[in-house]
């Protein structure tokens, strides 16, 4: 059952759909809420997500054997991402994750807080830690700036698009150039009872808002650009989310054996759409080259300066030059590429600095 934010009943919200059911798309003005969110003056209500912690002394160590991360001598709120993934390499869990001293605080997708929270409890073992599911009591607020007003709430800060300790870039664009920069994100961890007096008259911004600046900074999504086959490699997430010089965990062989000898078989794509018709396609919508279909539409959303974009996961095999065409039932949207993942990302084994393939 969803969970409806208090904040719905604030004039003009409507509510979104998916994923994101149980607060607002947008509250009336999608476009300058983006405005406002982007120059950090609103926030959005991300309330529905899931909220998993982790108590007990063996918690950052025990989450270090298990995930793709290094945690095991995380700092008092230091933020980072670890992924759980299966013996296949294939991400189950992608947690945004920060501590505050004697608590794990794991950020999730809302339908990954359940299944992640049995997961957990399966792991255990005869270890000293303690797992639960606090979704109903915690909510999440997100602004692209620090609030100083907040400055007691525990905040998660998103690492992306800077390389972690032990991470590594598939992007053809160097840190310096990554269009992620031009999006700072901080998640604040607010008591459910309190959403509405922490919020208070500040300007609110929708989930409209906040996909738009997520597609444009090319940051990927759990449940929108994973399906059940996603290796990290394919989103870029080496970069945040994978630290490749720690010790073993569940999916590590995969992750490696790509990394150094082989290729990740689908890369993740920013297109730029043909906004004659003033509409976006359908996530799912097919990406086709010429007549056949290369890929598939992961998120699309209309952006208040670049009209309308996606993220696609498409064939490592299709030239970064390629023009495709999205086809949402019979309307057909010209998409321009912008390389996020390199056509020949990994095999680093024995190969020279720096990607072969690929431009912005």
């Amino acid at each position: 059952m969803t969970i409806k934010s208090p904040l719905l009943s604030r004039p003009g919200a409507v509510e979104a759909g998916g994923g994101d059911a149980g607060v607002a798309s947008h509250y009336g003005e999608p476009l300058r809420e983006q405005r406002a969110l982007a120059a950090g003056t609103a926030v959005v209500d991300l309330s529905h997500r899931g909220v998993v912690t982790v108590t007990g002394p063996d918690r950052l160590s025990w989450l270090n054997t298990l995930s793709s991360q290094q945690v095991a001598n995380l700092n008092p709120a230091e933020s980072t991402e670890l992924l759980l993934l299966s013996v296949q390499g294939r991400i189950e869990f992608d947690a945004r994750v920060v501590d505050d001293g004697a608590t794990t605080w794991l950020i999730v997708e809302a339908q990954e807080a359940a299944p992640l929270a049995e997961w957990l409890n399966r792991m255990k073992f005869m270890l000293r830690v303690e797992i639960a599911d606090v979704s109903d009591d915690w909510a999440v607020v997100a602004s692209t700036r620090k609030v100083n007003e907040w400055s007691g709430l525990l905040v998660w800060e998103d690492p992306w698009p800077h390389i972690g300790a032990g991470g590594y870039s598939y992007s053809v664009v160097g840190e310096e150039a990554h269009p992620g920069l031009e999006r700072p994100w901080f998640e604040y961890l607010v008591p459910a009872s309190e959403l509405e007096s922490t919020i208070g008259d500040r300007p609110l911004a929708g989930v409209w808002a906040s996909e738009a600046l997520r597609i444009a900074a090319w940051r990927p999504r759990l449940g929108a650009e994973t399906d059940d086959k996603t290796i990290p490699h394919e989103l870029d997430l080496l970069r945040t989310a994978v630290h490749l010089a720690k010790g073993c965990y569940k999916g590590q062989e995969t992750v490696a054996r790509v990394h150094n000898l082989g290729h990740p078989p689908r890369r993740l794509v920013f297109l730029q759409l043909d906004g004659s018709q003033h509409t976006v396609p359908a996530v799912g919508s097919p990406v086709l080259l010429g007549e056949r279909k290369v890929g598939t539409v992961t998120s699309a959303v209309q952006h208040y300066e670049m009209g309308p974009i996606a993220l696609a996961v498409i064939k490592r095999s299709v030239s970064p030059d390629e023009v495709l065409t999205v086809m949402d039932g019979d309307e057909p949207y010209t998409a321009a590429q912008e390389v996020i993942v390199a056509p020949d990302a990994g095999q680093v084994v024995g190969r020279q600095t720096g990607f072969l393939k690929g431009t912005r």
